[in-house]
């Protein structure tokens, strides 16, 4: 059977969703098209937040919300966390955002401020900063629009020039045993990446997320980082992410 690039797209889909792992090779002899032709469509689907890209394939995604939907959880939780997260700033600093909606909370706290370069990966944060009186920059590259974040080999190619004091990172889910968890590889690799350039560390993500694991992609999490969830948290989730050496803040 022919296909188009569409019709192929939407059958890869269902095929990793009743199969699961899905290579490029079997992939490639399935629709009898390159495996560049199909690297092109995982790269494709993975953009659009359809599919999770592995070493030589991929895999179906756990339903991912996007970031609009998230924008109404848990509200006053992010809130107390970003206030804590902007009272950390220092006047001079060089900060840099993450994606998510409490980073975009975060930045929200920052727009009053007139002393600080915030540099980003995410479109909301730019529109919260768009009229603020401070120096912004945004790491682009590929977007991916449930997050709203770019992500890919330019971002981190940008990212690869240049150093932060602290960096604020967000998470769709954290385990203390496997890390950030996220939709994708990419993004994961990117938080790795920014973690490496910041001085100080940030994981902003309220209680309901702890001991989650919704995806398959994760970021280690360093004993000299800090978590920063709020008063919900209960205190066997805080003790097991202490018992591996991090810092836990409740905000």
């Amino acid at each position: 059977m022919s296909y188009g690039a569409r019709e192929r797209r939407a059958a890869i889909l269902r095929l990793a969703g009743s199969s699961g792992l899905t290579s490029v090779d079997e992939l490639s002899s399935t629709f009898g098209v390159t495996a560049s032709t199909i690297r092109r469509d995982l790269a494709q689907l993975q953009a659009a937040g359809r599919l999770a890209r592995t070493y030589g394939g991929a895999m179906p995604l756990a339903h991912e919300a996007s970031l609009r939907q998230r924008n109404g959880e848990a509200t006053e939780a992010k809130q107390a966390i970003a206030r804590w997260a902007a009272d950390q700033v220092q006047p001079g600093e060089t900060v840099l955002l993450d994606s998510g909606s409490t980073t975009t909370a975060l930045a929200r706290e920052l727009s009053h401020r007139s002393d600080l370069m915030v540099v980003t990966t995410a479109i909301t944060v730019l529109h919260e900063l768009a009229h603020a009186d401070l120096h912004v920059e945004c790491l682009g590259g590929v977007l991916r629009q449930l997050s709203q974040g770019f992500v890919g080999p330019l971002t981190e190619a940008a990212l690869e020039r240049r150093t932060f004091d602290r960096a604020f990172l967000g998470a769709d889910g954290v385990t203390a045993e496997h890390g950030i968890c996220e939709a994708d590889l990419e993004q994961t690799r990117l938080k790795e990446l920014m973690a490496q350039r910041a001085d100080h560390v940030y994981v902003l993500v309220h209680a309901d997320k702890l001991g989650q694991r919704p995806f398959r992609a994760h970021t280690p999490l360093s004993p000299h980082w800090t978590l920063v969830t709020d008063d919900s948290v209960s205190p066997g989730t805080s003790a097991h992410f202490h018992a591996q050496g991090l810092n836990v803040v409740v905000a």
